[in-house]
């Protein structure tokens, strides 16, 4: 009986190396095949993260050779959260998932929604965005009224999105749609065909077809078809730990104002919508830009700003007409009052070059004033508001802020603020009095507007 206990203990202490040693071998095997998702700890410790996420203007893409895009912009800041730097994978769209569950990226950030049949593979963090799919046409083209007036068209979707499997659920429930999958054609691209006419239908969540509007103004926003879903990151489920850190990321972002900054760059806006005035910038875009785009791009790079933005402020400012004037009688391209042009060192306000000269000229001297506003983009937004409406008046705006207890370095604060600059219950305390507000908040905006525009088409 004592031999029989010797050997069994030695039997099974044999079982356990091999089971050890089995294991050990497997997490190798892992490793080296990369199917295995390094830990949270393994990701800190090499000090990169990986992204797995699709290149389209509404997740990530390259602009003069820089990464940007909300899902880059957002991922950059959970980077610099975990103090890692990041790494970008972009293996398309239908390989994502199975990227993430072969641990050959360590999150995907993607525009992705929560569902069923992706939730069979992954984990999701908690939402940041809520978004609704859209059946979107062109303008010369009926829609539909509802759900059932779907039936006879036919929809072009790509392969393996949710927008896929919401045409598929509807048609098992009735709806007499038809649809074709596509494998390598973006959902941009596609609302790109539907404003060429080359196909008649695509479906696209509300914040992607809102963005796109604006650079196709002939496609409308139809019928909603699903209800509204929810955008969030996703993480292999044999890491959860990171999926708790993305959570606790969203969490601290909400609070400071990360999240929202990065949705108000990409999606602020938006919604502001006139179909008239954007066939006009894009035809002007044409008929009009070419005759300075050589001399605004000159100048433009002599202070390093993107030409296209000041492309987009003169405009804003002229419609790109030299002999433009406003009823307080500043004039030309970049309209620049007598004052303004005097100190620039132009003579006439009429020509071009000196025009455009003098516009930069000035809006790099407000730009120069916000030197304490560490955010370029941001410190932009208040140069140009500045632009508009004069630095002092957005001085006393960023005043009242900081009275108010809130991050007088920060748009989304300064564009509420402005406004009250034409109450006098605000402006009888400041330096520079009265202003109305409301123009500079809608100045950017319309620049903003003009300037996506100009870096999608040029």
């Amino acid at each position: 009986m004592k031999l029989f206990f010797k050997t069994y203990g030695l039997l099974c202490g044999l079982v356990f190396i091999c089971l050890v040693l089995v294991s050990w071998a497997v997490l190798i095997h892992y490793q080296k095949t990369g199917k295995f998702p390094p830990t949270y700890e393994q990701i800190i410790s090499s000090g990169r993260l990986k992204l797995i996420t699709h290149y389209a203007p509404s997740t990530y893409y390259t602009y003069q050779g820089q990464p940007t895009g909300f899902e880059y912009d957002l991922a950059k800041e959970f980077a610099n959260y975990l103090d890692v730097d990041l790494e970008i994978i972009t293996p398309g769209w239908n390989n994502m998932i199975p990227y993430l569950e072969k641990g050959k990226g360590d999150f995907l950030a993607a525009s992705m929604t929560i569902t069923r049949e992706r939730l069979d593979h992954v984990v999701f963090s908690i939402p940041y965005m809520d978004i609704q799919q859209h059946l979107i046409h062109h303008r010369l083209v009926f829609g539909a009224k509802n759900i059932e007036d779907l039936s006879g068209k036919t929809i072009h979707v790509r392969r393996g999105t949710s927008y896929h499997y919401r045409l598929k659920q509807l048609k098992e429930n009735g709806i007499n749609l038809n649809y074709i999958l596509h494998d390598n054609v973006s959902t941009e691209d596609m609302i790109k065909m539907v404003a060429q006419r080359d196909i008649k239908f695509t479906i696209a969540d509300n914040n992607i077809a809102t963005q796109n509007r604006r650079y196709y103004p002939d496609i409308l926003i139809g019928i909603p078809v699903q209800k509204k879903e929810f955008l969030a990151w996703a993480v292999n489920p044999k890491n959860q730990k990171l999926q708790k850190e993305i959570n606790a990321f969203f969490l601290w972002g909400i609070q400071n104002g990360i999240i929202e900054l990065i949705q108000d760059k990409y999606y602020g806006n938006k919604e502001n919508f006139d179909y008239f005035e954007l066939k006009k910038f894009h035809e002007r875009i044409v008929t009009r830009l070419p005759k300075y785009k050589d001399l605004i791009i000159k100048e433009s790079e002599t202070y390093g700003f993107d030409w296209r933005l000041v492309a987009a402020v003169v405009y804003q400012e002229s419609h790109f007409n030299p002999r433009a004037r406003s009823f307080t009688n500043v004039r030309g391209l970049m309209q620049v009052t007598r004052k303004t042009a005097e100190e620039m060192g132009i003579d006439n306000r009429l020509k071009p070059e000196q025009s455009i000269k003098a516009g930069i000229k000035y809006l790099n001297k407000m730009y120069l004033k916000f030197k304490d506003i560490d955010n370029p983009y941001q410190r932009m937004l208040f140069a140009l508001a500045s632009y508009n409406v004069g630095y002092g008046h957005v001085k006393d705006a960023r005043q009242i802020a900081v009275e108010k207890g809130l991050n007088p370095d920060k748009w989304q604060v300064l564009k509420q603020m402005l406004p009250l600059l034409a109450r006098s219950k605000y402006y009888k305390k400041t330096k520079y009095g009265y202003a109305r507000g409301w123009e500079p908040v809608d100045y950017v905006r319309r620049i903003l507007t003009y300037y996506d525009i100009l870096k999608k088409k040029l």
